[in-house]
Parts: C-alpha cells; structure tokens; sequence
C-alpha cells in the first residue's frame, strides 16, 4: 500500500539535514589557507577547499566574507559572487573525498 502521508526521504543526506534538524550555524573563510570551515548546529565541523569553487577562489577578502545563510543554514549565498552552496552538496563532496583518499 502506498502512503501519501509517509513523507520520510529514502536519501540519507536529506533525512540528516531535516529530519534531524542539521544545519550550518557559521562559516570561517581563510584564503590564504584555501579553507572553508562549516560549524554546525550539533557541533561538527566540515573542511572544505575554496579551490573546489572557482568563483569563491578568485574573490578578495571582502567578497568572501560578504554571504548569508539562507533557508535556516541549508545553504550559503554570496550575492554579489551570485555564488549558492547547500549543506546537501557539501556533504556530498566531503563523503566522495573521503571514500577516494581511502
């Protein structure tokens, strides 16, 4: 039988982030050290390369530091970069990393 009602993701990143309620509570940018740091609310942190976005690559300081959070820390914008990254992707970037260094 299908339920219509059963609105539960059968994609495990999507459950993490809302189901369990995950998101990104602030962000530290350091160009020189190619680095994105994402904190979440549950305390984690995700490493990041600024080199894997080449838009955010070729930004100064002041760009860099000039985003928001948006749709409660699911995702990061840069407006004047027209720049948008989720949680969902950069989750998924970090397990592909992960699994080839393996």
């Amino acid at each position: 039988m299908n339920n219509k009602d059963d609105k539960r993701s059968s994609d495990s990143i999507d459950r993490l982030i809302f189901e369990q309620k995950l998101c990104i509570k602030t962000l530290h940018i350091d160009k020189d050290l190619d680095l994105l740091l994402l904190i979440f609310n549950n305390g984690n942190v995700l490493k990041a390369k600024l080199s894997d976005y080449p838009r955010l690559k070729k930004a100064n300081n002041s760009q860099l530091s000039d985003y928001k959070l948006i749709n409660g820390g699911v995702g990061i914008q840069w407006e004047a970069l027209e720049e948008d990254l989720s949680l969902k992707g950069f989750i998924k970037t970090s397990a592909l990393n992960q699994m080839m260094r393996n």
